[in-house]
């Protein structure tokens, strides 16, 4: 086997290895034979590593080709991700629809992460924060992740409250756990529900399967409570606009919610939105909501509104925002088909 060291320096952010190549090793590739190697690092990661000179074979660089031989001594040099704990704070514009000396409320776009985690250590919506603002609280067994109470997706965009104070904290905290806070999403899903309007109350929680994914649990078996109110605003046909109230605020809620309900969100690749589920067989057709995947390359959710009383000066505050260019560009596609196409002749 390889004789391998890895010594971390972690406020340098660093990761050091050095490897001396088994004697029976087969020739391969060096980046595919690092990403056997070394944990949580990927491939796309090691290649850049060797291309910027980060990697050496017996002290000299090589090309992400380069196949290793027996006996090869490879060093590598590679940034790492810092513990979760430890935010690096990053000079990220922020769009802020509120802020007072308690707290402020942001419009998230789409593609951000909300905290850093594994593969998204940097780049976040909080290591935009720390930037921008000192000390922010966090929650106990929440170190990492200073100012938050609660989260949105990365491919959501939308409002998120942020706490400035200790005592903001815990008053948001605990209007977040008596499920007080007014939240409402825009949803587009496919297919037009038949009820118009009605409540899901159906436990969530982790897929029996895939942990990466929430699961609907309609026999209460398992998963958590989870409750979220619907209605049709909007019939385009073979998708809807949906306005969803959450009750409960559970990963992935509102989508495995719909998923569960037959009508996935448009576009959401995790939950089975990304592809054709409604409409018809003709290629001109097939053609438009591939077009519509390119416009909009993520789920069609978006926090729109918010609404919370102020936890220090007590008054009810409430808060809305448009939605994104993707998704009203994406509205407008559907309506210009739907007003431009005869059901019967397509």
């Amino acid at each position: 086997m390889s004789e391998e060291t890895n010594n971390q320096e972690e406020e340098e952010l660093y990761e050091h290895h050095n490897i001396i190549v088994d004697p029976k090793q087969t020739l391969l590739r060096i980046d595919r034979f690092l990403f056997d190697r070394l944990p949580n690092v990927t491939r796309n990661k090691i290649q850049t590593g060797i291309k910027d000179g980060f990697v050496k074979v017996n002290d000299r660089e090589v090309k992400p080709n380069y196949k290793v031989h027996p006996g090869d001594q490879i060093s590598v040099f590679l940034t790492t991700p810092p513990r979760e704990d430890v935010v690096v704070p990053e000079n990220i514009p922020l769009d802020i629809v509120y802020e007072d000396k308690d707290l402020l409320v942001v419009n998230k776009a789409a593609g951000m992460v909300v905290h850093p985690a594994y593969q998204n250590w940097s780049g976040t919506l909080v290591n935009a924060l720390a930037y921008h603002f000192e000390n922010l609280p966090e929650m106990k067994g929440n170190a990492g992740r200073p100012g938050l109470v609660h989260r949105i997706d990365k491919d959501t965009s939308g409002l998120l409250v942020i706490a400035k104070t200790e005592q903001a904290m815990n008053g948001l905290a605990k209007q977040f756990f008596d499920h007080s806070i007014n939240r409402t999403y825009h949803a587009l899903v496919w297919g037009v529900p038949d009820e118009p309007k009605g409540t899901i109350n159906v436990n969530v929680g982790r897929s029996l399967k895939d942990r990466r994914v929430t699961s609907a649990f309609p026999n209460g078996d398992f998963g958590r409570r989870a409750i979220t109110h619907y209605e049709v605003i909007r019939d385009l046909r073979y998708v809807s606009l949906v306005r969803c109230n959450l009750e409960t605020g559970r990963t992935h809620q509102i989508r495995a919610h719909m998923k569960f309900i037959g009508h996935p969100l448009f576009n959401d690749v995790t939950y089975g939105g990304d592809k054709i589920l409604k409409g018809t067989v003709f290629s001109k057709y097939k053609q438009f909501v591939q077009n519509c995947f390119k416009l909009m390359p993520r789920q069609a959710l978006h926090a729109k509104s918010l609404g919370f009383i102020h936890p220090v000066t007590k008054k009810y505050i409430a808060f809305d925002s448009d939605l994104p260019e993707d998704f009203t560009a994406l509205i407008e596609k559907w309506e210009n088909y739907v007003n431009h196409t005869d059901p019967n002749q397509e």
